[in-house]
């Protein structure tokens, strides 16, 4: 992909991300609340907050690529390190994904209830996980047919740009 045409995917691509990091998922969040015991949509909150956390993140990354791409200056080594913590992070609240969901179970007297949204539940939780590894290891999304010639070409996803930045240390 040529610089220009990356610039001019960026350029709607990262206010879609902010987007759904900003008004739909938390739209989503405060609807359900409104709507909802919080009992019994503890899981999919989680999952909601998961996914607006790691939404922010790569809504900052591609503003800042686009910023690099179109010369616009930032503290790169502040950003960097942003990235490091919120990769760790992301992971701390992976790992408890599972104990949410045991514990919204337990209020669900063990049972999976209708009312608690369990399959919207997981799917935002497993969106979450995807999220992450969609950024900082492996890209999963294929929209384009640069990224769809890579994987045919090499039978493999490619690494993720993110990944690539934190491991050369540079955005």
């Amino acid at each position: 992909m040529t610089k220009k045409d990356l610039i001019k995917r960026l350029k709607w691509y990262q206010p879609l991300e902010r987007s759904h990091a900003f008004i739909t998922f938390p739209l989503i969040g405060i609807y359900l609340l409104f709507t909802n015991s919080f009992l019994d949509i503890l899981f999919i909150l989680y999952g909601l907050v998961l996914c607006i956390c790691i939404l922010f993140q790569g809504q900052l990354y591609w503003k800042l690529k686009l910023d690099r791409l179109t010369g616009k200056a930032f503290d790169q080594n502040k950003n960097l390190m942003f990235f490091r913590k919120s990769k760790k992070n992301n992971l701390y609240m992976i790992g408890l994904v599972p104990l949410v969901f045991i514990i919204q179970l337990y209020f669900s007297n063990w049972e999976v209830k209708t009312e608690n949204l369990m399959l919207w539940a997981i799917i935002a939780n497993v969106f979450g996980i995807l999220e992450h590894i969609n950024y900082y290891n492996r890209q999963l999304m294929i929209d384009n047919t640069s990224d769809l010639n890579y994987v045919i070409r090499n039978r493999k996803l490619k690494i993720a740009s993110l990944a690539k930045d934190l491991l050369e240390n540079k955005i």
